[in-house]
């Protein structure tokens, strides 16, 4: 790999180059070693970027913020593709391989609310914005009079139309607001139990070319382990659960000691029914971990989170 230039391809959005920047970073300190050179990022716009006003269920699905980029990476006119883990689905494509995870940024939710309410303190009726049915269905777990509203866009977008008083609160995730600098809008953060994460939130993924073995090599350098168990087994209770971006399901596992603890809830497609499951086991055991509780939530379900 000598005298390599290693081109990064990534979403033009700001938070999106910010981790695309952590990625060129954390690749940048093993270069060295690889004969690497220069590592440069390209801006892709994606489908998801372009499509502002519909769900993305409507429109294709998660792959719409990956697909893009994917295709540039199998065409060979980039070299890593950087994620956003939770925009992409969970069944791998053909060609590519996603093995590498940067330490997990903050996973939690937050609220960002005019007047800087609590979600408890909103008044009956309130609006509040989301682009995900999971979280829709976890506020009226919560408050069951209060109206969930369709809100897309990046980050500024979403908190302007808030500003705007199109709504009267928002719900985000904490690592995005954070590597913005915008911690100072939030008005409540949730816990991960009070309202569990969709799998891979807060994970940065780094896609290369599944026969590409020196970069396969380096990525192997970066590649955080106990975010990486983690999300194996997250991914893996979506992949047995077989859903699409309308799935309603929360995963997130954390690391103690030598212990996972997976913590997952499905909600049935009207949201009307929830399934809950909270396990642990070895750290060496994270994929299958993963792989049992998926199979025990679609038991519990009886599949009444599929069309």
């Amino acid at each position: 790999m000598k005298n390599r230039k290693i081109i990064i391809g990534s979403r033009g959005s700001k938070l999106a180059l910010i981790y695309a920047e952590k990625a060129r970073e954390k690749i940048l300190k093993h270069s060295k070693d690889f004969g690497i050179e220069e590592v440069i990022i390209k801006e892709i716009v994606t489908k998801g970027d372009q499509v502002q006003d519909k769900r993305l269920s409507e429109v294709g699905g998660k792959g719409l913020f990956s697909k893009t980029i994917e295709v540039e990476l199998l065409e060979k006119k980039i070299d890593i593709a950087v994620h956003a883990l939770k925009d992409m689905p969970s069944e791998e494509t053909r060609g590519l391989l996603t093995d590498c995870f940067l330490e997990r940024n903050d996973p939690r939710e937050i609220l960002i609310s005019k007047d800087n309410k609590h979600l408890k303190d909103l008044a009956s009726n309130s609006i509040i914005g989301t682009s995900s049915y999971r979280r829709e269905f976890q506020i009226k777990k919560i408050r069951d009079d209060l109206n969930c509203k369709l809100i897309r866009g990046n980050v500024d977008t979403r908190i302007r139309k808030l500003k705007e008083n199109l709504y009267d609160a928002i719900i985000l995730s904490y690592a995005g607001i954070d590597s913005l600098g915008l911690n100072q809008n939030i008005s409540q953060t949730f816990s991960t139990s009070e309202i569990i994460p969709c799998a891979g939130q807060g994970v940065i993924a780094l896609q290369c070319r599944d026969n590409d073995e020196s970069l396969i090599e380096l990525l192997k350098q970066v590649d955080h382990q106990s975010t990486h168990s983690s999300i194996k087994a997250e991914r893996n209770v979506l992949k047995v659960l077989e859903g699409d971006c309308e799935t309603a399901v929360g995963a997130f596992a954390n690391i103690e000691g030598n212990k996972i603890n997976l913590e997952v809830e499905l909600f049935s497609l009207d949201g009307s029914k929830r399934f809950y499951l909270k396990s642990s086991e070895s750290v060496n055991k994270a994929e299958e971990l993963g792989i049992e509780m998926g199979k025990t939530l679609k038991k519990m379900s009886n599949n009444s989170y599929k069309k």
